[in-house]
């Protein structure tokens, strides 16, 4: 008699053992499951992945009756190993059980089942959810009071738990995971870059991606008919602004399309033009404009180039609908571009680098991190950081690399040389 009743408590040790193992992964695979991934699945009919985003939502919850659970059966079973111990061995029975349950405990009920789960955090959530369900309404009542008196023990240590999730917005989480995906090799830094391109639109503002207005190739409208026409043929661009008794007054937007056509029209004849007919009008954006909306109106309008003026109504420069996608895809080149290598590596590892190379443009190509919020150029984050316009040959070391005037044009720098 008394053998059977230690058989049967020692089978219920293990199926409480069991059970514990049993909690103790479920905790690992539903808090540790890709959101995005069960969202997914949700979507395409799986029903089991809807019953784990239902637990996930209130994670204090399930993970209080989780714990709950877990800690009842544990104790349950350290009890029942105590007593059956006890009766075999005495009083040193007691001792025999806290380190038999302890081994038991930590390689069956806690080791084992959660590798399990981590390793396959989303299947094992799947599989687990629709068992874990049911405890979970049945430890309600419980769980609630819990969770109130954790709450108020927090408050008098001045943590606030009502606040939900962490402060960090969906495009930093983002963000993050395509930026531990290449640290760990499953994302290429080409996509990485894109898909940081695509996140970082909507913190640009025009100003940080439009051709200023130093580099801007605009035409005078009272030029002569042939030379204009000459310039405007003869132009990498296929869009050219057009102005008239100041490079400030922009007048028009001339598409070299459009001059073909009207050439053919004429026979050939320059004299019969007539540009200002041809031009179309100029679209003016304030330079404080967000690149997301530009990226918008753009694709509204259906139209490919507008005019970037300040808040005194100043040309500051122009913006393409090419040079916001450059800031996703990278350079846009075609056969007619003018290649410039505003970077180029030195033996001893340093770079010489343009000063009008935008900041990002320099961050994408070599995987750098020079801060881009106060300064658009490399030139400018020197001036900003310097507080002062440098001479030729002046260095200043910040941000962990150091900069070398090599070039200037008046107070322009035009030339750095850069090292780590």
């Amino acid at each position: 008699m008394i053998a059977t009743s230690l058989i049967i408590m020692i089978a219920a040790i293990i199926v409480l053992l069991v059970m514990s193992g049993f909690f103790s992964g479920s905790e690992t695979a539903l808090t540790a499951a890709s959101r995005a991934r069960i969202h997914q699945l949700k979507n395409a009919g799986d029903h089991r992945a809807g019953i784990v985003e239902a637990l996930t939502v209130r994670k204090e919850r399930l993970i209080g009756a989780i714990l709950l659970g877990n800690n009842l059966v544990n104790i349950l079973a350290s009890s029942l190993a105590t007593s059956v111990l006890i009766s075999l061995f005495g009083d040193s029975g007691v001792v025999w059980a806290t380190l038999v349950m302890t081994l038991l405990v930590v390689i069956f009920s806690e080791v084992l089942p959660k590798t399990w789960a981590i390793s396959n955090p989303d299947s094992f959530a799947l599989g687990v959810a629709p068992i874990i369900r049911p405890v979970i309404v049945i430890f309600a009542p419980v769980t609630l009071v819990i969770e109130k008196l954790v709450a108020a023990m927090l408050r008098l240590f001045g943590v606030d738990t009502s606040g939900g999730r962490s402060g960090f917005t969906g495009h930093e989480e983002l963000r993050g995971t395509v930026n531990l995906l290449h640290s760990e090799g499953e994302v290429i830094k080409r996509d990485r870059d894109m898909l940081g391109g695509i996140l970082d639109l909507r913190e640009l503002e025009v100003s940080d991606v439009m051709v200023h207005r130093t580099k801007m190739m605009a035409l005078d409208i009272e030029m002569p008919l042939e030379d204009l026409v000459k310039e405007i043929l003869d132009s990498p661009y296929t869009r050219i602004p057009l102005w008239r008794e100041d490079k400030d007054n922009i007048v028009g937007v001339i598409h070299a399309k459009d001059v073909l056509r009207a050439l053919m029209k004429a026979s050939g004849d320059v004299a019969k033009l007539n540009v200002q007919r041809i031009a179309s009008k100029p679209w003016f954006v304030p330079e404080t404009t967000p690149v997301q909306a530009q990226l918008n109106a753009f694709l509204k309008q259906k139209s490919h180039f507008a005019v970037v003026v300040d808040e005194y109504g100043e040309v500051e420069g122009l913006v393409t609908l090419e040079d916001i996608l450059e800031e996703i895809v990278g350079d846009i080149a075609d056969e007619h571009d003018e290649v410039m290598q505003g970077a180029v590596k030195q033996p001893d590892g340093s770079y010489v680098v343009d000063g009008s190379l935008p900041i990002r443009d320099l961050n994408r190509a070599l995987d750098w991190n020079l801060p881009d919020e106060e300064a658009t150029t490399i030139a400018g984050l020197v001036l900003h950081e310097a507080k002062m316009i440098p001479e030729i040959n002046q260095t200043f070391t910040f941000h962990g690399f150091r900069f070398r005037v090599t070039r200037k044009e008046h107070n322009r720098i035009t030339e750095l040389r850069v090292s780590r």
